[in-house]
């Protein structure tokens, strides 16, 4: 291969990444498939020393924080005595707190499933304060997971191309 090559797929697996790392705080880019897509065309460079196991584990980590993801404000809500409209409105929350910054995106989730929860059953402030409370600690879980894979996927990419 030659050195034009592996620079362009090292920008790319590099960009990739960065992606990836965005992806997991915004719902609409799926963080980590995007970021071990960057792992997996990192590895065919000639800077890469990474092994085809740390390619299957990141790849199976993937694969379980995805569906974790998905899962995880599902049952914080459910746990927390939330319905579907909690958890519609959590979603919906999210997406509109995508335009106000990152202080939208954390309080979105938790405003939105407080009003879905209300639009529901308007006499229950408690308790859609309470499904509120478990969409917004699943969310901040989930993101929680994303971020450490993104940020495994940049240290391996740090490690082999730089070092």
């Amino acid at each position: 291969m030659d050195v034009a090559m592996d620079v362009f797929l090292a920008v790319l697996s590099g960009l990739l990444i960065l992606t990836g790392v965005l992806g997991s705080v915004l719902p609409v880019i799926p963080g980590p498939p995007i970021a071990w897509g960057g792992l997996l065309i990192l590895k065919f460079t000639s800077y890469s020393e990474m092994s085809w196991n740390v390619i299957i584990v990141m790849a199976v980590l993937m694969i379980l924080i995805t569906v974790l993801d998905v899962m995880i404000p599902i049952w914080g809500t459910k746990k927390f005595g939330g319905t579907k409209a909690g958890i519609r409105g959590s979603t919906i929350g999210l997406i509109v707190g995508l335009f106000f910054g990152p202080l939208g995106i954390i309080l979105g989730p938790f405003l939105g499933a407080f009003i879905g929860e209300l639009l529901v059953n308007r006499e229950n402030t408690k308790g859609a304060f309470k499904s509120a409370l478990g969409s917004f600690i699943g969310f901040l879980l989930g993101t929680g997971l994303k971020l450490v894979y993104g940020g495994f996927a940049i240290w391996f990419f740090v490690e082999d191309v730089f070092f």
